[in-house]
């Protein structure tokens, strides 16, 4: 390999900013914050250690996910209740809005929808920032584990992790086979899951989250949802994210049904405007 003599030219070049997102629709937070306020919680679910469960939240709603009893991840998915096609979009939350989310950014759905699906109002892990390893939490970077990465690097029949987790609970929610589940579950929200890229080969790590119990993540349902979420088998992946042995903890999730009239003005949002015509 040559070096060229610019090399060190080319590598000063500034970076730009992919997608600028200052014209995103910015949520209400205020008008959600008075909302929640008055909200009474009206359901509740448990997603096991190493399993999953689903839950519904009706637009309008909070779905909050606490740690209840020790430091654990939990890998979520989201789907439109009534359209499982329309489905979070990772990738283009994390083109939107960063490698990781917080309060005020919100989960996006996929293609020809692209609109919020639900907006993160509260985070009590939103002080952990950015560390020195170039961590932090809630990611958008990482898949899920699943068995079939397991079985590329080490040969396995995992069934435990996060992929078959969430397959199973949406197939016990709606009453799908798991061949026909599978294809729906898609790639999650890492909740509390402290993760980052490494400076010197660009690999993904994860180290031991900094969630204990009573931090919780909390959300504005901008459009009915069903949800996923899985107690990653990892626990709090400080070592690894597929076993039987890491410490692991059930995850809570609670929903939240504003008093009526609290939205006054609030709307779902509206499916993306583009016309599809794709130049044809």
């Amino acid at each position: 390999m040559t070096i060229p003599p610019d090399a060190e030219a080319r590598r000063a070049i500034r970076p730009v900013i992919c997608y600028p997102n200052e014209t995103l629709p910015v949520p209400d937070l205020a008008l959600y914050a008075r909302a929640r306020a008055g909200a009474v919680k009206v359901s509740e679910t448990l997603a096991p250690p190493r399993d999953a469960a689903c839950f519904e939240v009706p637009a309008g709603h909070f779905f909050r996910i606490s740690s209840v009893e020790g430091p654990q991840v939990g890998d979520l998915n989201l789907w439109n209740r009534d359209d499982l096609s329309e489905r979070f979009y990772s990738g283009k939350t994390r083109a939107l809005h960063g490698t990781h989310l917080t309060t005020g950014e919100r989960m996006w759905s996929t293609f020809p929808n692209l609109r919020p699906m639900a907006t993160i109002t509260a985070d009590t892990l939103g002080w952990y920032g950015i560390d020195s390893f170039g961590g932090s939490v809630h990611d958008v970077i990482g898949t899920r584990c699943d068995p079939y990465t397991g079985n590329l690097l080490a040969g396995t029949q995992y069934h435990h992790c996060c992929h078959s987790n969430l397959t199973r609970a949406l197939a016990a929610h709606t009453g799908m086979s798991l061949h026909e589940a599978e294809p729906h579950v898609h790639d999650v929200l890492n909740v509390f899951m402290c993760t980052g890229f490494t400076r010197d080969t660009g690999q993904y790590f994860m180290k031991a989250s900094p969630v204990r119990p009573g931090d919780y993540l909390e959300f504005f349902a901008e459009i009915d949802l069903l949800g996923g979420l899985s107690a990653c088998p990892g626990g709090d992946c400080s070592a690894e994210h597929s076993s039987d042995t890491a410490a692991c903890h059930p995850l809570l999730v609670e929903v939240f049904a504003p008093a009526p009239g609290a939205l006054e003005g609030w709307q779902v949002p509206a499916r993306n405007g583009y016309d599809r015509s794709h130049g044809a």
